[in-house]
């Protein structure tokens, strides 16, 4: 069985889509973490993000590993390098990119096949997952998605403000509702879940009642 969660930037599709695949005890696919991965990548081989050939080359070499909370490229650990705000802010180059996202999707139903998986993401249960069993588009307000990340970066140690939070959020938004691929947008057949006010543990539980539905 497939499910996907698809919502905005800092709705809490990783820690939820994490804890609900942990509860059923299946396999946790974090596909935005793969955007990051790639463009880690180009940044560490010191590649130009606005040139086509130079992003492809290097997302088509690299290897990218997911288990369990640990991302992997070419063997080494990156899962909170992937994280940093130069990594965020240009992740939308990989984004955008027809050529890298259909390297990923590809990648991402060989990781998934015959397996029963929660996958988290964009635009999983519209391009990469459509015939998924059980679909959940997560939102939250504005407000309440940028308190989340803010508190997350101040726990990673980053010294940024919540405006500046904001701003990116709002940029980001606009980019994911605009892209000519990968755009975000709620599949027909998936159930809205607002998490405003809900701790991650009540909205994993919520969760956990629909699939079981399912």
């Amino acid at each position: 069985m497939i499910v996907t969660i698809d919502g905005p930037a800092g709705a809490g599709k990783s820690t939820v889509a994490r804890g609900l695949a942990q509860r059923l005890g299946y396999l946790f696919l974090d596909t935005g973490a793969m955007y990051r991965a790639v463009t880690y990548a180009v940044m560490q081989a010191g590649a130009d993000f606005t040139q086509f050939a130079e992003r492809i080359a290097v997302a088509n070499k690299i290897w990218i590993d997911l288990q369990e909370d640990v991302i992997l490229v070419d063997g080494e650990d990156v899962s909170q390098l992937i994280r940093t705000a130069e990594v965020t802010e240009n992740v939308h180059f990989m984004a955008d990119d027809p050529s890298i996202r259909e390297l990923l999707v590809e990648r991402q139903r060989a990781m998934a096949s015959g397996q029963n998986v929660v996958t988290e993401g964009r635009d999983q249960g519209t391009v990469v997952f459509p015939e998924a069993a059980c679909k959940i588009f997560l939102t939250a307000s504005p407000e309440e998605r940028a308190r989340r990340r803010h508190a997350e970066r101040e726990h990673a140690g980053e010294a940024v403000t919540l405006d500046e939070i904001r701003a990116s959020q709002d940029l980001r938004d606009g980019r994911d509702a605009s892209r000519p691929v990968g755009t975000l947008r709620k599949a027909l057949d998936a159930v809205e879940v607002v998490t405003d006010g809900m701790t991650a543990a009540e909205v994993v539980a919520h969760l956990e009642t629909l699939v079981r539905k399912k």
